[in-house]
């Protein structure tokens, strides 16, 4: 286990680096300059070099990209263009919604594709079955944003039993819960028909197995080898998509956080593509890479929890 681990470790370490330099090369090539979008069409251009000279994008391309990788491991994430502010700071006012809501997101998911996807795979073909791969078929088809309005119609204007948007703070839980369920339900409910299908065909295969049947004529019933046999053998496709929804929810949800006007890591990507803050772009576009390198990071390690063959593979 600890050999499989470091292996992991070293691949994790490689994606990062190769991530970084895309990164910064990628925002590097996008057009427009960051000095003169700040000080308009109308600045001089003696005026231009010196903010350009300020803000250090006059130096070679490889010294800023060290500067940057550097300060990043020592948790220096540089200082926004635009708000003259730490984006560490700015990262960690923000990450205080994005990751709640991401977590509230995927537990919503997960406690309703669970669920439903072992309710399919047990009544196969039965109308049970077709109900549920209807409903998932629905989820898959609608577009999030699409669904996260209705919610606002129904739940915000016409019940009134939430907000329309907005976030309170975290100085009273419940009303920062509240204020982030219609969001996470809008995120996690086409996540939740993803999650279900998986877990419905990966059951179906697993409860073709010999060993299924070895149970079922030890003596135990079909129930009961589902339970004990079929689920967790049926897990290990399923914590494949857990962890990509965990990380799509993390960083995908940025049309999310405009429509209900959350100041998430999103949001903050959004407002900095628009102001051309390209270090703020470059530094959360980095976060978020190493969150969802990370995740995958301890998903595998679930895997060969799960499987033990993982373990003994060579």
């Amino acid at each position: 286990m600890l050999a499989y681990a470091l292996k992991r470790l070293f691949i994790l370490a490689i994606s990062l680096a190769i991530a970084s330099l895309v990164i910064f090369l990628v925002v590097e090539v996008a057009p427009g300059d960051p000095a003169s979008f700040m000080l308009g069409i109308n600045a001089r251009p003696d005026t231009v070099a010196a903010l350009r000279a300020e803000l250090g994008l006059d130096l070679p391309v490889h010294e800023r990209y060290l500067a940057w990788v550097s300060g990043m491991v020592q948790g220096d994430f540089g200082t926004s263009y635009t708000y003259r502010a730490p984006v560490a700071q700015m990262v960690a006012e923000r990450v205080q919604v994005s990751l709640p809501l991401a977590l509230y997101a995927l537990l919503l998911s997960t406690l309703i594709a669970f669920p439903a996807g072992i309710f399919a795979a047990a009544r196969r073909g039965k109308p049970g079955d077709v109900a549920v791969m209807g409903a998932t078929q629905l989820g898959v088809a609608v577009p999030n944003f699409w669904f996260a309005m209705l919610l606002v119609l129904l739940f915000a204007l016409k019940l009134r039993w939430f907000s329309a948007g907005g976030f309170p703070g975290w100085d009273d839980p419940l009303q920062g819960l509240k204020a982030l369920t219609l969001p996470a339900v809008a995120l996690a409910l086409p996540q939740a028909a993803i999650l279900a299908r998986v877990m419905r065909s990966a059951l179906i295969d697993i409860l073709h197995e010999d060993f299924i049947r070895t149970a079922r004529a030890k003596g135990l019933s079909r129930r009961q080898a589902l339970w004990r046999h079929g689920v967790r053998n049926a897990l290990i496709p399923v914590l494949t998509i857990i962890g990509l929804q965990f990380s799509f929810l993390l960083a995908g949800a940025i049309i999310i956080e405009q429509v209900f006007f959350l100041p998430g890591l999103g949001r903050l990507i959004f407002q900095a593509i628009t102001q051309r803050d390209l270090i703020v772009v470059e530094s959360v576009v980095m976060l978020l890479v190493f969150a969802v390198i990370v995740v995958t990071f301890v998903t595998d390690l679930a895997y060969a929890a799960v499987d033990p063959r993982l373990r003994r593979r060579r």
